[in-house]
Formats: structure tokens, sequence, C-alpha cells
């Protein structure tokens, strides 16, 4: 067992530094998901090369979600009844033929019925199987109404679990009220153009981000990114720190989806892109997080919108 220590304090020591380099090599760059993607805020975007796994809704958005139309309809009752499947009366099960016997026979008791001349041996027989025959069908009459409420009792008893005869009743749901389908746009073909914007903006955005100019973002961001990046630059500086993005390359982009909301348009687009991308010390300048020589690569999403009259701006910020 004493041999054993070194070894075992030898791998720990090892995992440690492993993990402090790792930490001192990683991205400085901020995480999240946040801003508004429009009607499909929180829908996900579909996949694309530069993103081939699907990416979560965006999280922190000043956009509410808009409920749809329910689209299931109710199940049926297990217990409604089904007039195809219930059986039907026979010729002694009709009311009205029931009481037409039970007329004939009760006039036959009284000497009135099927003849009045009726009288001996013969008529003292008959009298007796009319009555047999009255009893026989007064007791399938009485039988047949109890079987029915006996059947229903044993269905419903064979639809419960021991757990729903255990629970006591629960008063029945609120009826929600009905909310319309949510108009999710109609989608369209982005330019040439637009690719380029979008790359442009990236890289404007980033390097005014790492250089702390609220004027160059707010110019190319919607006032809810704008106010999110002013919040993580605010934090930055509380804690004496500055986020430095700067060589900021395209490799890589495609348009996730594009669409049109009356006269606003809106794009998403799978970005792939290097930078260096540290935290460093604001009195000093010493990095803090990250690596100043070696670039790293990031994949987000970035939706951007357009106004009548204006350019794109970046509107929510997506980690892919």
């Amino acid at each position: 067992m004493t041999s054993r220590l070194p070894k075992i304090f030898a791998v720990s020591g090892l995992s440690l530094a492993m993990g402090l380099a790792l930490v001192t090599e990683a991205d400085a760059r901020r995480g999240g998901s946040f801003g508004s993607r429009g009607a499909r805020t929180h829908q996900a975007a579909p996949p694309t090369q530069t993103s081939p796994t699907q990416t979560a809704p965006v999280q922190r958005s000043m956009t509410e979600r808009q409920p749809g139309a329910p689209t299931t309809a109710p199940a049926a009752r297990p217990n409604a009844a089904n007039p195809a499947a219930a059986p039907k009366p026979g010729l002694f099960g009709n009311p009205l033929v029931r009481g037409l016997m039970l007329g004939g026979l009760i006039g036959l008791l009284l000497g009135h019925g099927f003849g009045a001349g009726m009288a001996g041996i013969l008529g003292g027989l008959l009298q007796i199987a009319a009555i047999a025959l009255v009893a026989m069908l007064a007791f399938r009459f009485f039988a047949s109404r109890r079987k029915p409420a006996q059947a229903a009792a044993a269905n419903n008893a064979a639809f419960r679990s021991p757990f729903e005869m255990q629970q006591p009743a629960q008063p029945a749901a609120a009826p929600q009220p009905y909310a319309p389908p949510v108009d999710l746009g109609q989608d369209f073909a982005v330019t040439g153009a637009d690719r380029e914007t979008f790359e442009r903006l990236l890289r404007e955005i980033q390097e005014a981000f790492g250089r702390e100019d609220y004027a160059a973002i707010r110019e190319r961001t919607t006032p809810e990114i704008m106010g999110y990046l002013a919040e993580e630059l605010g934090q930055n500086a509380t804690a004496g720190r500055r986020n430095e993005v700067r060589d900021v390359k395209m490799l890589e982009g495609d348009v996730a989806e594009a669409w049109r909301e009356g006269p606003v348009d809106y794009a998403t687009a799978a970005l792939r892109y290097s930078s260096i991308d540290v935290m460093v010390d604001r009195q000093t300048g010493a990095v803090v997080e990250g690596d100043a020589d070696r670039p790293t690569e990031t994949t987000e999403l970035w939706t951007f919108v357009r106004h009548p009259n204006e350019g794109w701006k970046l509107s929510a910020i997506q980690d892919a």
C-alpha cells in the first residue's frame, strides 16, 4: 500500500498540471445565446454545413414566447356509448309487443281473451301455461334491467387503475383560451451582397467589442444586442479586465434561413471564424485568459435584421 502512494500523487499532480494548462490556453470569448430572431426567436434554426448539429433556440431575449393553437384533438372517452355496438332487442324485447302480450294474457285470465267459451280441462291447462309464461316474461324483464347497470359498473372498474381508484376526484381543468398559429414569415433568398455584409459585420463588431467602442457597436447592432454587449463590457471593467479581440478571419459560413415578417427581413447565418481573443488586465496589460499568440476557432449563429431603408444589423448571437 505504501509503495503505491508516490504513483498516486504523481498521477494526480500530472492531471492538475494538465488542467491548469487547459485553463491558461482557454478561449476568453464570452458565451451564451441572446437577442431576437423575430417570430422564430424560440424556434431552433435548421442545421447547415458549417453548423451540422441542431442549435438550441435563443435563451435570453426580450421577445416573448407566443403560444400557438393546440395541435392535438381531445381523446375519446373509453366508456362512451357506441350505438353500432349496442345489442338490438328481439321480438320479445320490443316494449310494444311485450305490452300487447301481457294485455292479452291478463284478458285470458279474466275470461275475456281468446273467446269466452274456453272452459274445462283445456281451459285450465291454457290458464296454467299462461301464468307460467307471464312469470317467465316478468323474470326476463327485470333481469334484463339489472344487466346493463352491472355491465357498466364492471366496465368502469376495468378502465380504472388501482391508483386512480384510491385517489380523490380531481376538479376539471379550466378551458384554455384559443391562440391562433404564430406567423413565422415568408422565406426568401439572400444575395451575394448580403453575404458579404454579414462577413463584414462579423469582423467589425468583434473588433469594436475588443476596443470597447460603444459607438461602433451601437451603429451595427439592435438596441437589444447593444444592451447585452454593453452589460458584458461593464462587467469586465468592474473586474479590472478588458476583452481584446483582433485578427478576425472568416473561415466558413452559410445561411441557415432567411425570412420576411411584413416589411422586416431576417437572416440567420452559421459563421465559423478564427480570432485572437484574450482577457487582459486593465492596469498592466498582462494576459490573464487566452493565448495572445494563437488564434482560436469559434462557430456561432448570427441573426441579422433589416428594416425598410436601413442596412443589416446584428440581432442575435447563439453558440453553435
